[in-house]
C-alpha cells in the first residue's frame, strides 16, 4: 500500500518546517501551526527566524547540513514562538537532496515527554506526601474537635468582646480540618466511578455555579465543539477539577475581574504512554484560559507538585489534587503561562463503545 505523502505530512505529531535556500518557510504541518499559533497562509515566505527563536546557532547548522548533505541533531535547546514562553526542545535539520537546497526542520518539544510523565510522578509524590499526613490526620482532628467544642461552650457565657476570640478559634480549627480533609483525598486509592460523560454538561454546571459565586466578577466565555463524543469519567470528580481551575483563575484576577475562556476541541495527535509501554489516545481537549497575571516563573514547572502554590496563603494542594484526578482518569493536564494569558489544558480519553465496555 502506498501512503499519500500529504497524509504523512499532516499526520506528523511534531512541528515540521520546510525551508527554501534563503531559510524562508515554504510549508508547515498542522503541529507547527499549533506550535507557532499561525497558519501556512500567513507564514509562507516568512524567514523562519522571524517566527522561531532558537537558543542555538541554527544559521551555522543550516550551512553545515547543506554543505555535507547530511542531517544534524541539536538536543536540549530553548525554542520559543511568538509570546509563548521558551520550550526545551530537540531540533533536527535534514537536507531535502534537491537542487534548491531545501531543508526540513523538525522541532520536538521535550516538555511533551515531561508533561506526560508528570501525571505518574505527581501521583507518586502525592502518595509519598500523604503518608505522613494520613498518619497524623486522625491524631490532629480529634484534639481539634475538642478545641472547637470547648470554644463553642465558652462562647455561651462570654461578652461580645470575648466572643470574637472564640469565634476565631472555631474558624481557624475548621480551616485546619478542611485542609486535612483535602490532604487526605490524595490517599484515596479507589478508582473513579467512570461512565460516559458529556464534558459540556459538566462545564455548564461548573460555569453556572461560578457566575453566581466564586467567579461572579469574571466574564466566562464558551467556545465549545458540539461534535465531541462523550468522555469516560467520574462527573463529580471532573466538576472538582474544573471548579478548582476556574477558582484559581478568578482568584488570580482579584477584585478587578477579567475574562475566562472555556474551549473544547478534538486533537487525536496526543497519546498518553502508560508505565507498561501501552499508548492510549487522549483526544478530548478542554482549555481554561484567563487573562490574569500568570504563574510565577520560579514555580511554573512544579505547579502540579504537592505544596507548591503561587498564592501567599495557598496550600499548594488544589492543582496537585487536580493532576491526580486527571491521572486517575487516564488523562493528562498541562499549563502554559505568560503575563496576561494562562492556559490550563486537560486531555481526556473517549468513552468506550458499549461492546468495548462489556468486554
Amino acid at each position: 500500500m502506498t501512503l499519500d505523502q500529504d497524509a504523512i505530512w499532516t499526520a506528523l505529531p511534531i512541528p515540521a518546517f520546510l525551508l527554501d535556500a534563503e531559510d524562508r518557510i515554504t510549508n508547515i504541518n498542522p503541529a507547527s501551526e499549533l506550535f507557532v499559533n499561525a497558519t501556512i497562509k500567513t507564514l509562507s515566505g516568512v524567514p523562519v527566524f522571524d517566527r522561531l527563536a532558537v537558543d542555538a546557532p541554527l544559521d551555522e547548522a543550516f550551512a553545515r547540513v547543506r554543505a555535507n548533505r547530511a542531517p544534524l541533531f541539536i538536543n536540549d535547546v530553548d525554542v520559543s514562538a511568538g509570546n509563548k514562553p521558551p520550550v526545551l526542545c530537540n531540533v533536527q535539520v535534514a537536507p531535502m537532496n534537491d537542487a534548491e537546497e531545501h531543508l526540513l526542520l523538525l522541532v520536538t518539544p521535550r516538555e511533551i515527554a515531561g508533561r506526560l510523565g508528570r501525571v505518574h510522578s505527581v501521583k507518586s509524590a502525592a502518595r509519598s506526601a500523604i503518608g505522613m499526613a494520613e498518619m497524623l490526620a486522625h491524631e490532629i482532628k480529634n484534639p481539634l474537635a475538642g478545641i472547637t467544642g470547648a470554644a463553642q461552650l465558652l462562647s455561651m457565657n462570654l461578652s461580645n468582646g470575648d466572643l470574637e476570640m472564640t469565634d476565631l478559634i472555631v474558624e481557624e480549627s475548621r480551616r485546619i480540618v478542611k485542609l486535612l480533609e483535602q490532604v487526605e483525598q490524595f490517599g484515596n486509592l479507589r478508582p473513579p466511578a467512570c461512565k460516559p460523560v458529556n464534558i459540556h454538561d459538566v462545564l455548564d454546571r461548573v460555569r453556572r455555579s461560578a457566575t453566581v459565586g466564586y467567579a461572579a466578577n469574571m466574564a466566562i466565555l464558551e467556545e465549545y465543539d458540539p461534535s465531541l463524543p462523550a468522555t469516560w469519567a467520574d462527573p463529580d470528580q471532573l466538576m472538582q477539577v474544573f471548579t478548582n481551575l476556574i477558582t484559581n483563575a478568578a482568584q488570580a484576577a482579584g477584585p478587578r475581574g477579567g475574562t475566562i475562556r472555556l474551549r473544547t476541541f478534538y486533537d487525536l495527535s496526543l497519546r498518553l504512554r502508560h508505565p507498561d509501554g501501552s499508548g492510549v489516545p487522549v483526544p478530548l481537549q478542554v482549555e481554561i484560559t484567563d487573562d490574569g497575571p500568570g504563574l510565577p516563573a520560579e514555580i511554573s514547572a512544579e505547579i502540579f507538585e504537592p505544596f507548591v502554590s503561587g498564592r501567599e496563603n495557598g496550600t499548594g494542594l488544589g492543582l496537585a489534587l487536580v493532576s491526580k484526578i486527571i491521572g486517575d482518569h487516564g488523562g493528562w493536564i498541562a499549563v502554559d503561562s505568560v503575563p496576561g494569558r494562562t492556559v490550563f489544558r486537560v486531555s481526556l480519553p473517549v468513552a468506550p463503545k458499549p461492546e468495548e465496555d462489556e468486554s
